[in-house]
């Protein structure tokens, strides 16, 4: 009778310790399951959300339909003219206005005089080479405030497939407004980039002028902060 008991009491304590231990179980799985969920949660609304860096950014976004990219060249003929077709693009990273990178890239072959054969002469080999080289771009690489609204842009210009540092000279109309424009002129010689032909019974300059006009619009963030 007490061996009886005594098994009992044992198969009974084993049972209590084997039902602590599933109970015990369940309960850290529970509460693993719980974390990585809460986890989860967590890093969604992190990443859905805007981080507050790219809040305080200032985005803009340039509206060709109202801007211009023009060029000149002294000549015994008149040699001015348009690109019909370009991109840019102005992006900052952080609210100081000489963080910004401008980026403008121009298909050479849209190259718009108002003369068929001025424009054809410019796309050949003497000239742009529109063919070979397709785009011309200027990529800034960095931005010198030198007045309230002043700046001088140096960046990569390139055409014809040859890279030399320029310097674009912008003048800014507005601040912290939502709209804007920025007005830039850039003189290169072209026999530093292998434009050394001319044409025949026309004298040509060799500096080159091109004349920008970007209207911009911010579409997100505060406005860029100037120095005073």
């Amino acid at each position: 009778m007490d061996k009886l008991q005594y098994r009992l009491s044992v198969n009974t304590s084993e049972n209590i310790t084997s039902a602590e231990r599933r109970v015990s179980v369940r309960s850290h799985t529970k509460r693993r399951v719980h974390g990585v969920l809460a986890f989860a949660i967590c890093m969604t609304a992190y990443f859905a959300s805007p981080r507050a860096s790219d809040a305080q950014v200032p985005t803009y976004e340039v509206t060709p339909t109202e801007s211009t990219i023009k060029f000149g060249v002294d000549s015994s003929v008149s040699i001015k003219g348009t690109f019909e077709k370009w991109n840019a693009s102005i992006k900052f990273s952080s609210r100081e206005v000489r963080s910004a990178v401008i980026d403008i890239e121009i298909e050479a072959g849209s190259v718009n005089t108002g003369s068929h054969m001025k424009d054809n002469k410019l796309k050949d080999k003497d000239f742009f080479n529109a063919k070979d080289s397709p785009i011309i771009s200027f990529k800034s690489t960095k931005i010198v405030q030198t007045g309230p609204n002043t700046f001088d842009i140096l960046g990569d210009f390139t055409i014809r497939g040859v890279t030399r540092s320029e310097k674009l000279t912008l003048t800014s109309d507005s601040k912290g407004t939502p709209t804007g424009g920025l007005d830039g002129i850039m003189a290169f010689d072209r026999k530093d980039y292998g434009m050394t032909s001319g044409i025949p019974f026309i004298k040509i300059a060799n500096r080159v002028e091109v004349n920008v006009r970007l209207k911009w619009r911010r579409v997100s963030g505060p406005p860029p902060e100037f120095q005073q």
